[in-house]
Formats: structure tokens, sequence, C-alpha cells
């Protein structure tokens, strides 16, 4: 169980909705300075296996075991984490029973949730593709909608939506979370 004074953030979106350029702005703002921050961990195991994504029991097990993981080894101190422990659901809703939880219980995990919306939603023209990002407009939509449902009862949810000016969004975001480190 997450202690309240102690901040664990989940930073999650779809793709496209700007949590690794976000986090690194954080990671280089003074205020953030006590925090630890773990990068995403589905482009850290596609790197090293790619052909890991054919079997999605088996990914998504990974990523949620290296997520406790690394959660765990830095104890209680404050943590940013692109993604957290329920996201795998969006992608593979088995993965709760694979890891025999509860919703309930990864919400103790973390004290804040902020997902920000993906640029799909602003169109084709806003929504690039990649090596690892694969999924289709439509298929970008349906996780952020997936997310949403996951996410939104956590009692400290917060959505930031997708702007045409990314950095009007990043602002939005920024005080969003200054907000809630604030609360301490």
């Amino acid at each position: 169980m997450a202690n309240k004074n102690v901040k664990k953030i989940v930073i999650t979106g779809a793709p496209a909705s700007g949590k690794t350029e976000f986090m690194f702005r954080l990671k280089n703002n003074k205020k953030f300075a006590e925090f630890h921050f773990f990068d995403e961990l589905a482009r850290e195991l596609l790197a090293e296996n790619y052909s890991i994504r054919e079997k999605p029991a088996e990914f998504h097990l990974e990523i949620y075991n290296r997520q406790i993981l690394r959660e765990k080894a830095i104890g209680e101190k404050p943590f940013i984490t692109d993604r957290g422990t329920l996201d795998g659901l969006s992608f593979y809703s088995k993965t709760l029973n694979n890891v025999n939880t509860s919703v309930a219980d990864e919400f103790k995990r973390y004290t804040d949730v902020i997902q920000l919306g993906t640029a799909a939603t602003l169109g084709e023209a806003f929504y690039i593709q990649d090596d690892i990002r694969t999924e289709s407009l439509d298929q970008c939509l349906h996780l952020q909608n997936e997310l949403k449902l996951i996410w939104s009862p956590h009692p400290s949810y917060h959505f930031i939506e997708p702007e045409v000016d990314f950095d009007s969004k990043y602002d939005k975001f920024l005080k969003t979370i200054l907000e809630l480190i604030s609360i301490l």
C-alpha cells in the first residue's frame, strides 16, 4: 500500500500521448530532483526481444514483474513511472488473472494517476507510428478508452486532454503534477 506521504505517481496514456517527452522534461526539472523516474518497460522489452510481442501473456507478465521489482528496489522513496501495473490490462485483458492481484490492490500501490490524452484523437496528421508504436489510429483510441476505464476509479485520477499545441498540454500536465506533489 502506498504511503500517502510518499508520492508514487503513474503517468499513463495510449500511444502518442506524450508520456516519454513529459517524463524527460520532468527529469530535468529541479522541482522533481527527489523523485526516481521509471521509463516505460514495454519499449525496453521490445528492444531486447521484439518477438515477445507475439506472446502477450508472457510479455505483460514480464512487464508486471519488472515493474514490481523496480518499485520495491527503491523502498519508500517517491517515484514517477511511465505506466503502472494496471496498464497491461488495456493491451491484454487477462493480465490481472495472470498476476493474481486485484484492481483495488494495484490502486493502493500509487498515490496519483495522470492519464495523458493521445494525439490520435486529433486525427491522423497527429498520430505517428514507428517500429514499436504499431497500433492503428482506431486501436490507439480504443486503448485510450480502456486505460480510462481501468484507471479513472482511482481516488486521485486526472486526465489531461490532448492539444494541438504540445507545450500547452505540457503546461496543464505540469500544473497538475505540481499541485499533486505540493499536497505532501
